[in-house]
């Protein structure tokens, strides 16, 4: 999939990609600036997650990185 850049430094992103990461409108991105390709991730709230994870009464103790490791699968670097 191909997009283009617009003078003001937007870009639309397609709408399959959109689906595929459960991105809505308003949703915050960050960029990692030391990635070798061009990477966005969502941001999440890890306040509000760790309070939706508290009440399983730490039974699903995992640290913020690891659910979203667990939720996003490997990474570039890593084997599939």
């Amino acid at each position: 999939m191909k997009a283009t850049l617009t003078s003001k430094g937007q870009i639309t992103i397609p709408a399959a990609i959109r689906r595929r990461l459960g991105l809505e409108p308003g949703q915050v991105l960050e960029f990692d600036e030391s990635a070798p390709c061009l990477m966005a991730v969502p941001v999440f709230d890890e306040q509000a997650m760790r309070a939706l994870v508290g009440c399983a009464g730490g039974r699903l103790a995992k640290t913020a990185d690891e659910w979203l490791a667990d939720t996003r699968g490997p990474t570039l670097d890593e084997e599939p």
